[in-house]
This record gives structure tokens, C-alpha cells and sequence, in this order.
């Protein structure tokens, strides 16, 4: 008998295949074979700009207690479908309109051309805020010293040099933001510096919060308590980063808001299945270099938003290949030295 925690796809896939299949026989029901492929488009959207995501966040998930692991599975869908691709786009749009909650919920419902207008309206702080925060996992990542490994050789070694300097990130951020404040349009000048500082702070923040709990479970194979819900915490953070910039494009698609949540969120789904299958199946132990690619997409996707504050739209099948392209590139890579290695260690 297999146990639990079986890394076979069946076991940690079946249930977003099978909402997949409800949610997707529910739309066909109300909107018909159009409204159908509608969702099945967002869900491949979704899946698609997330899929670096899922990555980063089995890195992070592998530290975490089986309970953790759950909590992200059952708590942590629910958070990333109903608040982050629902209710947070809704919060963002009383900000921007100066509307109440339930005024912005009828729009939502029952204007949702307007509702979506309103929603673009508010790019500039969605990317300053999103671009802000993923440049920074990208830095913090190739900014480690003590990381031996490097697939892009001597960028990455370069890179690392300035790890010793643990204010170089933050100085880089500062410069970034006065940069956008400096050259942005200028209606959007205190909105795009407050929401740049709030994603550099908010990463440093939720970064000293796990190191500090994680530092009293050194000793620990998993992180449990504070240390815990801290990682919790940034991964939810991380996945409205991605996510956020995927609504807005999705009413490219649709302005249907019902249907975006309906596809973007079984699009969630799966990333999050994802995620525990990348754990079980210990993919990044298998490929060396998967976490360095799934790191260069990253800082290539806040770099993508951040430059979208110049009105430069990249298409959405554009942004989503950037990911892809760095993600196989690097398993390629990591297959193609593993077996050289291989052919190494047997001629000695």
C-alpha cells in the first residue's frame, strides 16, 4: 500500500482535475461551449504565468512541515482563489474609484466593462508594487555568497560578490524607485514610489520575520509554528505578486469577472498541486539548475512590470514564455551536466 504522501500524480492531482472538470462543466452550462473555452484559456494563463511560481514556492514548501504542507493545499487555495484573485483586485478598485465595498462588488457583478477600466486604471501600482517585490526574490537569491552553485557561470559568481553587502539590495531598490518616480508620468509619481517602498518593505519584512523564527529551528528538518506560518505568509504574498498582473490581463480575455475567478482560479489549483508534487517527487534534487532558471524568470517578470509602467504591454503569450523559456533551459541544462558528469566520473 502506498503511503500518504505518495509522490504519483493521481494521488496529488485528482482533486484540482476534478473541480477542474465541475467548474468547467458548471460554466458550459451557464455561458455555453464559448464561455467554456474561455475558462479553459484562463486556466492555461494562469498556469502558465505561474508556473516559476510553483518552483520558488516547492523550495519553500519542502521545509515545512506535512501540517504546513496541508494548510497550503486546503487554507491556502482558498485564500489564493476567493481573497487574492477576488477580493484584493476589489480592494484595489475602491482605492482607485473612491467607491465603497458593496458599490464595487455591484459593479463587479453588474458592470463589469467599467469594473474592468477601473482596474486597468490601477496598473501602475499593481506593477510598481508586484515589479518591486519579485525583482527582489530574484536579488536575494543571486545575491547569496554562500550559493556555490551557478548556471549562468560567471553572471551568477559576479552577482554573488555583493552578497557580502547586506544593504546592496536595498540600495538598489531605493535607486529603482526614485528612478520610476523620476521618469514615470507624473499623475502617477506618489503612487508608483509608495508602492515600490511597500514591496521592498514588505519582502525585507516578511524575509527577517522566517529568518528570525528559522533561526531558532536550525536544528529542525522542518520548519513548524511562527517559523512556519512566516513562510506561509510569503508564499500567499508571492502568489498575489504573479497573480495580480494575470487579472488585469485576463480582461483582455474577458470581463466576465465570474468566469475569471472561475478560470484563473482553477488555474490556482493546479499550481498549488503543482507545488506538492515538485516536493514529493524532489524534482529540484533532480535538477540542479531548476532554481536558478525558476529565479531568472522571476526577476525577468518584475523587470516585465516594472517596464510596463512606460506603457510598454508586452502580449500575455510573450510574458508567459519568458518563464517557460528560462524554466526548460535550465532543465535541459541541468540533464545535459548530470550527464556529463556522468561520462566524467566513468572514464576515471
Amino acid at each position: 500500500m502506498k503511503k500518504i504522501h505518495s509522490a504519483h500524480p493521481l494521488r496529488i492531482f485528482w482533486i484540482s482535475a476534478l473541480l477542474t472538470i465541475l467548474i468547467g462543466a458548471y460554466t458550459t452550462h451557464q455561458m455555453g461551449i464559448a464561455g467554456l473555452w474561455v475558462f479553459i484559456v484562463l486556466l492555461i494563463l494562469e498556469v502558465t504565468f505561474s508556473f516559476d511560481n510553483a518552483v520558488i514556492n516547492s523550495k519553500i514548501l519542502e521545509r515545512m512541515s506535512p501540517f504546513w504542507q496541508r494548510l497550503f493545499l486546503t487554507v491556502g487555495i482558498i485564500f489564493a482563489v476567493f481573497i487574492i484573485r477576488f477580493i484584493l483586485p476589489i480592494v484595489i478598485v475602491m482605492i482607485s474609484s473612491g467607491l465603497g465595498f458593496t458599490g464595487v462588488i455591484d459593479m463587479a457583478l453588474n458592470d463589469s466593462k467599467t469594473y474592468a477600466e477601473v482596474l486597468h486604471k490601477a496598473a501602475p501600482m499593481i506593477n510598481a508594487f508586484g515589479g518591486t517585490f519579485l525583482v527582489m526574490i530574484g536579488l536575494n537569491y543571486f545575491l547569496d555568497r554562500q550559493k556555490d552553485l551557478h548556471w549562468l557561470g560567471r553572471l551568477e559568481r559576479w552577482l554573488s560578490k555583493f552578497g557580502q553587502y547586506e544593504s546592496f539590495k536595498i540600495l538598489v531598490m531605493l535607486c529603482v524607485a526614485m528612478i520610476l518616480y523620476m521618469t514615470v508620468e507624473e499623475r502617477y509619481h506618489s503612487t508608483v514610489l509608495a508602492a515600490s517602498i511597500i514591496g521592498a518593505i514588505l519582502h525585507i519584512g516578511l524575509d527577517l520575520f522566517g529568518k528570525y523564527f528559522g533561526s531558532k529551528q536550525s536544528g529542525k528538518k522542518q520548519l513548524v509554528g511562527m517559523a512556519a506560518f512566516a513562510s506561509f505568509v510569503y508564499l500567499d504574498v508571492l502568489d498575489a505578486s504573479f497573480s495580480l498582473d494575470g487579472v488585469i490581463g485576463a480582461f483582455a480575455i474577458s470581463t466576465n469577472v465570474l468566469l475569471i475567478m472561475a478560470g484563473l482560479g482553477a488555474g490556482a489549483l493546479w499550481v498549488r498541486s503543482l507545488t506538492v508534487y515538485l516536493v514529493r517527487a524532489k524534482t529540484l534534487g533532480k535538477y540542479q539548475y531548476l532554481e536558478h532558471g525558476a529565479h531568472w524568470a522571476i526577476l525577468a517578470l518584475g523587470i516585465i512590470m516594472l517596464v510596463k509602467l512606460y506603457h510598454v504591454e508586452p502580449p500575455e503569450w510573450f510574458t508567459g514564455s519568458v518563464g517557460l523559456i528560462f524554466i526548460a533551459t535550465a532543465i535541459i541544462s541541468s540533464i545535459l551536466e548530470s550527464r556529463l558528469s556522468l561520462q566524467k566520473s566513468s572514464q576515471k
